[in-house]
């Protein structure tokens, strides 16, 4: 009698082992294939700091300086405002950014949560969101309609940032009422921060009143100090509450928490409230509230190991997030007389 004829074919055994095989190829090669498209975006995003750094300077060739983060009128000697223009430096760069038909349809004698500019305050533009951003594409609820989101903060100070309409000056290159010329920078443009990345939807508490151990323009807490001792509103009941507000919501508004940082912290420090677990930027007052304002809106990122940053000259260069912390403020400085060395950041 005739055997049956074997059938060719794989075993169970011999399938689980390919399968196994396959698997572990996968797991090897999806790190390569993240950790890829993680560079082409930290491309892009250098791309856009470029881009934003050359409006800059196209806008101070024009104007003779560089754009204030805010407008405000009021009684010198005073905290008190008038009349307030709140469009931020992004709103200020857009006929330098290839924008001139949005900037158009702005109507500066109004403010910029006011009805006559809900369609500019809705519009997205894609240079001023980092693509590794989690909630670049992202809305927040507005007077008058929604507002489109920015993951990049243009320098406001270290802790100082704004004291009504008294001396001193913020030591930043941007601020209420400021427009500084390229001779302000005399620490140089290499040596001078002007913006860097910022996460959209950042948790942020606005105490709303004065802080207990930082409150004197010219004395700062240094870089290294505890967050918690220097700045024990980090855990304060104003910022305990379930969630926490958020910052970096309207690409618009020229509030520091909406379109600034500070070098208060080196970047990526964190900083967490310790009854919601938030990882929090810290204000006094808003810059409308007639300050004084004092604020942490630490610089941040989804870019492994630090943050994109655009310096005065032009340039972009990526900051580790374990810069020394005087160094990073020292660079946040306009005329601090500090002498940074390239290999320090």
């Amino acid at each position: 009698m005739m055997s049956p004829r074997r059938r060719d074919g794989f075993t169970l055994i011999e399938l689980l082992v390919v399968i196994a095989i396959i698997a572990v190829l996968i797991a090897l090669l999806l790190p390569a294939v993240q950790s890829a498209r993680e560079a082409a975006r930290r491309i892009q995003c250098t791309n856009n700091l470029k881009q934003m750094g050359l409006a800059l300077h196209n806008y101070e060739s024009v104007a003779g300086a560089f754009p204030p983060s805010n407008v405000l009128l009021g009684t010198p000697g005073t905290n008190t405002v008038l009349w307030r223009n709140g469009f931020s430096v992004h709103a200020r760069i857009l006929p330098f950014m290839e924008q001139g038909v949005m900037f158009d349809a702005i109507n500066f004698t109004y403010d910029h949560r006011s009805a006559f500019n809900s369609t500019v305050v809705a519009s997205a533009v894609s240079f001023f969101t980092c693509p590794s951003d989690i909630n670049a594409n992202g809305k927040t609820a507005f007077p008058f309609g929604t507002a489109s989101v920015t993951s990049y903060g243009f320098n406001a100070g270290d802790w100082f940032v704004w004291n009504g309409f008294n001396a001193p000056d913020p030591r930043s290159p941007f601020g209420p009422n400021l427009s500084r010329k390229i001779a302000d920078f005399t620490d140089g443009t290499s040596q001078t921060v002007m913006a860097s990345d910022v996460k959209a939807y950042q948790p942020f508490c606005r105490t709303g009143a004065a802080f207990a151990n930082i409150n004197n323009p010219a004395i700062v807490p240094p870089a290294a100090s505890d967050p918690y001792t220097v700045a024990p509103e980090y855990n304060s009941a104003a910022c305990s509450v379930v969630p926490p507000a958020q910052a970096h919501t309207a690409w618009v508004d020229g509030n520091t928490q909406e379109t600034g940082f500070t070098t208060a912290w080196p970047p990526n420090k964190a900083t967490q409230n310790r009854t919601n677990q938030a990882d929090l930027d810290l204000m006094t007052k808003l810059i409308v509230q007639g300050g004084p304002t004092f604020a942490a809106i630490t610089s941040r990122s989804y870019h492994p190991g630090g943050v994109n940053t655009l310096f005065a000259d032009g340039g972009v260069r990526f900051v580790k997030s374990s810069v020394n912390g005087e160094t990073w403020r020292a660079l946040g400085t306009l005329r601090g007389g500090e002498v940074v060395s390239a290999d320090s950041y």
